[in-house]
């Protein structure tokens, strides 16, 4: 089955987007904690960060998000979020407490591979990933890998990238690890198209935009149309 995993900001009404985006039939949920400087976030993001933050979702009150987000749904969910907001609180705080909130990982788009070996992570790599490094990411990732589909920062674009074909085979060459393509990626026609080559899509800033503009059951409705996409090209969830 291939795996499609949602990414939202977290904020007051994540936990009811939370359970409408399982409903349309999301695996897992990136919850992102926001960060003032989210270098690798495309300006979708970053304005739902900014927007976060003048909200008050300081990395307490995220962590309260989660634990209300994990009262709502069942399904893994990873905080997302950057090296320097961990090292203002403290990784080993951060993990204890994001841990008993429900959190299943963790991912830290900044922090060295080598870094904090003690908390578990799914890495990201890129096209321009040497292939000594591919093979690192996947021996230390936690679960699976995050294929970073395209040179660039997040955010929809019009086609897949046509990096990420040459990406999932060098990554293939060196793990069996199940492989997940973000990215670039916001229409069920691209999610199809990436499942075809990954072992499942992330989608974030297209989903983050449908939950601002349409609320929770615009996001169902989107995200039961990812679906429907990917089981098209896998075999149907049962």
């Amino acid at each position: 089955m291939k795996q499609l995993s949602i990414y939202l900001m977290a904020g007051r009404q994540t936990p009811e987007l939370a359970a409408a985006a399982v409903s349309g039939g999301a695996d897992l949920l990136e919850i992102g904690f926001p960060f003032s400087d989210p270098l690798a976030d495309g300006p979708v993001i970053r304005r739902a960060g900014e927007r976060a933050l003048a909200e008050g979702m300081r990395t307490r009150a995220c962590l309260e998000c989660l634990a209300e987000t994990r009262a709502r749904v069942a399904v893994p969910l990873i905080p997302m979020t950057y090296a320097s907001l961990l090292e203002a609180y403290g990784y080993a705080r951060f993990r204890e407490e994001a841990t008993a909130a429900g959190a299943t990982s963790f991912i830290v788009a900044d922090l060295p591979l080598e870094a904090v070996p003690d908390l578990p992570r799914v890495q990201l790599v890129a096209p321009t990933t040497p292939v000594e490094r591919l093979r690192g990411a996947a021996e230390r990732t936690d679960g699976w890998l995050y294929l970073v589909s395209l040179t660039g920062t997040t955010g929809a674009r019009e086609t897949v990238s046509s990096q990420l074909a040459g990406l999932v085979a060098r990554t293939r060459e060196v793990t069996s690890v199940p492989l997940l393509a973000g990215f670039g990626i916001s229409t069920p026609e691209q999610a199809a198209r990436a499942a075809e080559l990954a072992d499942g899509v992330v989608v974030g800033s297209r989903a983050v935009e449908i939950a601002e503009e349409e609320g929770p059951e615009g996001l169902e409705r989107y995200v039961r149309s990812l679906r429907c996409a990917v089981d098209e090209v896998a075999p149907v969830r049962q």
